[in-house]
């Protein structure tokens, strides 16, 4: 036979479209022509291939080869296709039988003796296998990442030879059996360790109950970062589907999976990060940190430290929930429903407000620094949170708060109802968001008046009702009411938390 198919993958974001390496020997002189847009990696698989099959004994053939991965438009990236073209090879030049490798797809890197190299992005992969319907031959230090996914026969190989004598029914590999990866152990960061602070407490337990976005204020050393740093200890642990979607994201960048699995993401950047790596993208398109926070927190420390540029580049995935980058030969779309939690000081020096020491910032330093929020950005915080210098005896006491077990419990109460309305608060719109409110006419009103008041948007307003709902689900009402509604406005008062007037 001088014609051989074998099925694999691409690896485009979280994409994993079917690749097919078809192979062909003609008469002429000895060489090989790669085609089917390859990179330079991919490319030079010709040499690693040829080194590979030679060192375990095999016949190159020595005759005119065409390799072709199809569809020819699509790019093709990355050493993972050298163990289909060399099996390609060895079907073609009749040293391994064509049937052998039905309903098989298969991946691996080649070393120059044979051995099989991990490639990233197996997870996707995987879970487009399992879609066909096939068994996926993988190298050994990949298997347990792929075997994440159920219903999935992974045949794990460390060498060229083992996955030959598999095909030639000579030595089976057994099929690779996954224990599961680790429960995730409690977090050691617990909210009871927090002094006093109860308001803002009471927003962080909110932000999680309805998945809202958060932004701490206050002067240095009051606790913002060791709020921020509690809150995956109060979310619900992710679900089977959803940790394989944020173990995916981890997949792709190459970072690994079993020692965060089931673990809700915590991404807190430097804020020297740039566009791209907030976001994702580059040459080679990658995931940024907002799509590795997918389904947990991002935070930003010091908020308006970072680039101005860098933060409004934020605002579209903060609504819609994903990122797409396009680029002229790359597009992708990767997943960004994350929550955001910010920090900032009041000022530059950190201490406008602060009784313990005085500001020496000039009013021109002062709005100059808060200026670099702006007013879209602000919008889309649903909380804003005062963090003011506890007294030092709350600060010496050894009475504790509540536990990140006992608020996570509300949060999870709070969540199921949620649920059976259709989804997070947070992420209600429109007509839905109406209904789950179900306003007295008096409270339409009264809230009417109070945005002309506060001048609030449109956005404000739609923000302040998913905050109150979300006070009533913690409250187990059905619907908010006033109490509700004063809180969540509350919420909404940064000009004066910044004390600007």
């Amino acid at each position: 036979m001088t014609l051989a198919v074998i099925s694999t993958r691409a690896g485009l974001g979280l994409d994993a479209p079917e690749v097919q390496v078809e192979v062909h020997l003609a008469n002429g002189l000895p060489g090989m022509t790669l085609v089917g847009l390859p990179e330079t990696a991919v490319k030079e698989s010709r040499e690693r291939v040829r080194s590979a099959l030679t060192t375990c004994g095999f016949d190159f053939p020595l005759r005119r080869i065409t390799l072709n991965l199809a569809p020819a438009d699509l790019p093709k990236e990355g050493g993972r296709f050298d163990l289909p073209i060399a099996l390609g090879l060895l079907v073609a030049s009749g040293q391994l039988p064509n049937e052998a490798l039905n309903g098989l797809e298969c991946v691996g890197e080649l070393a120059l003796d044979g051995h099989l190299r991990p490639v990233t992005g197996i997870l996707p992969f995987a879970l487009a296998t399992r879609r066909a319907g096939k068994r996926l031959i993988v190298p050994a230090d990949n298997a347990d990442e792929a075997a994440l996914v159920d219903g999935l026969e992974i045949l794990p190989a460390r060498h060229l030879l083992e996955v030959v004598a598999h095909l030639n029914g000579q030595s089976l590999i057994p099929s690779h059996v996954f224990h599961g990866a680790e429960t995730p152990q409690a977090d050691t960061l617990d909210l009871a360790d927090v002094r006093g602070q109860h308001q803002a407490r009471r927003a962080l337990e909110i932000a999680a109950a309805g998945g809202h976005n958060l932004l701490f204020a206050g002067p240095p050393g009051t606790g913002k970062t060791l709020l921020a740093s509690r809150l995956p200890g109060i979310l619900p642990p992710l679900s089977k589907d959803e940790a394989l979607e944020v173990a995916a994201v981890r997949s792709v960048t190459g970072l690994p999976l079993e020692q965060d699995w089931g673990r809700r993401p915590f991404r807190a950047p430097h804020h020297t990060a740039s566009a791209v790596a907030l976001v994702g993208g580059g040459g080679k398109p990658r995931p940024g940190e907002i799509s590795l926070a997918h389904l947990g927190v991002l935070f930003l420390d010091e908020l308006p430290e970072f680039s101005r540029h860098v933060l409004e580049v934020m605002r579209e995935p903060m609504e819609s929930g994903e990122i797409h980058i396009a680029r002229a030969s790359h597009e992708r779309r990767y997943p960004a429903r994350f929550q955001l939690v910010a920090a900032m000081n009041p000022c530059p020096c950190g201490h406008l407000g602060d009784p313990r020491q005085s500001c020496v910032c000039t009013a021109a330093q002062i709005q100059r620094y808060q200026s670099r929020l702006s007013a879209p950005l602000l919008d889309r915080i649903d909380l804003q949170v005062e963090v003011p210098a506890i007294p030092a005896a709350q600060l010496t006491s050894t009475q504790q708060g509540e536990s990140s077990h006992t608020v996570r419990q509300r949060v999870q109460a709070a969540r199921v109802r949620q649920q059976e309305r259709g989804g997070l608060n947070a992420q209600l719109s429109g007509r839905a968001l109406d209904d789950a409110c179900g306003l007295k006419a008096e409270d339409r009103a009264w809230l009417a008046e109070s945005l002309e008041r506060l001048k609030l948007s449109a956005r404000a307003y739609h923000r302040i009702l998913r905050v109150a709902l979300t006070l009533a689900d913690l409250s187990e009402l059905k619907y908010p009411g006033r109490e509700q509604l004063i809180e969540a406005i509350g919420y909404r008062q940064l000009d004066r938390m910044l004390k600007r007037g």
